[in-house]
């Protein structure tokens, strides 16, 4: 089985091979590999089953913040190990390319990206 260290090495791979902008911006942001959502979590997205939740970025997108926010928690990309590992299986796709889609969408959302720019985004980065 695919360890929560195995998910974090692959997830920080995929955003080391971002372009340099792009890292620059993700700095501070902080990475989380999750057995599940935790119940708030899957609130805050309106999804009741905690299977169907593979990973979620929590914070303010940095086309919506302003200079004057200074003391707000650092975002947070979590990927949610269990419900990715039932995607495996049930896909049959496989964990570098499900972790790199994952993690670029959820990275997406801190740039305020639409999904036709997260696509376009994950089909430049290399595996």
């Amino acid at each position: 089985m695919t360890s929560p260290a195995d998910f974090e090495s692959a997830a920080r791979a995929v955003l080391g091979r971002l372009p340099g902008a792009f890292r620059e911006h993700l700095a501070d942001v902080v990475l989380r590999i999750e057995e599940f959502a935790s119940a708030e979590q899957l609130a805050a997205v309106g999804i009741e089953d905690r299977w169907e939740l593979t990973g979620l970025y929590e914070g303010v997108a940095l086309t919506e913040q302003s200079q004057w926010d200074h003391e707000r928690m650092p975002p947070v990309i979590s990927l949610f190990r269990q419900p990715l590992l039932a995607e495996m299986r049930e896909t049959g796709v496989g964990f570098a390319e499900l972790v790199r889609h994952v993690v670029i969408h959820e990275a997406g959302h801190h740039f305020g990206l639409s999904d036709e720019d997260m696509h376009a985004l994950e089909d430049g980065v290399e595996d």
